[in-house]
């Protein structure tokens, strides 16, 4: 990365004043540093959860021509989807699609049939963390709607922080934020959302590591069954194993 003035904090270097000052401010306080920081090259990535949703809907307010992307797997529920269109209809915004480099039979070719079901470090690694390391390629900054209380390795969430994996500046305007919290926004503005939530699903991903969850069980429950994984790894290092082309 070019060097650039210090007061435009895109270093590791140049962050601490700024975090420190971050940490009493309000979402809307936020977005607004990071827009009026980093212009066109921040961006807000979002799959369409319920705080995904309270994030566009503030950031409507705060920056109304916010980049918006998602990472699109090719293996979303139609409900993400359709949830997509109606956000883009509500603000009159375009999400841009961010897609993996190679199509799902591509992959089946080069790594097997349903690899999702063997090695979903390795699914996610192609279909989300490598798509988001081309994405930021483009831009300084990356907002997202993660919060301490979601996961372990969510806990310590600065609401502005360095992500040494991808060597950025992230942004997590609603990491204080409770479940309760994104709920309440979403009643009182009467906001659309996932309805696979009416149906136990309190975190959605893809259609084939995602299932609803029973009474008592983590909201994370859900995701990748069978196995001991809570992160796609666009929030924690990134899974290493990889597969090549089938050679002749």
């Amino acid at each position: 990365m070019p060097e650039t003035d210090i007061a435009s904090p895109n270093r590791k270097a140049s962050l601490p004043q700024i975090q420190h000052q971050a940490e009493i401010w309000t979402a809307e306080q936020v977005l607004r540093w990071a827009f009026e920081t980093y212009g066109h090259q921040v961006a807000i990535a979002t799959a369409f959860g319920a705080e995904g949703v309270v994030l566009i809907d503030i950031a409507a307010h705060v920056w109304p021509n916010a980049r918006i992307f998602l990472l699109d797997t090719s293996f979303l529920f139609a409900e993400t989807y359709r949830l997509l269109e109606q956000i883009e209809q509500r603000y009159g915004l375009s999400v841009e699609r961010v897609h993996a480099a190679v199509t799902p039979e591509a992959q089946a070719e080069m790594c097997g049939a349903e690899l999702w079901k063997r090695n979903p470090d390795l699914c996610c690694l192609i279909r989300k963390v490598e798509p988001l390391q081309r994405k930021l390629a483009e831009l300084q900054a990356w907002i997202t709607s993660i919060r301490r209380e979601q996961t372990p390795a969510r806990a310590h969430a600065a609401k502005i922080e360095w992500d040494e994996q991808f060597s950025r500046v992230k942004i997590n305007p609603l990491a204080e934020w409770t479940h309760e919290m994104v709920w309440q926004r979403i009643r009182a503005r009467q906001l659309p959302y996932n309805p696979l939530y009416d149906l136990n699903y309190p975190s959605i991903g893809c259609t084939h590591c995602t299932r609803p969850v029973t009474p008592g069980e983590n909201p994370r429950a859900g995701r990748w069954p069978g196995f001991a994984k809570q992160e796609c790894g666009l929030h924690a290092p990134r899974p290493q194993a990889r597969c090549s082309f089938p050679r002749d």
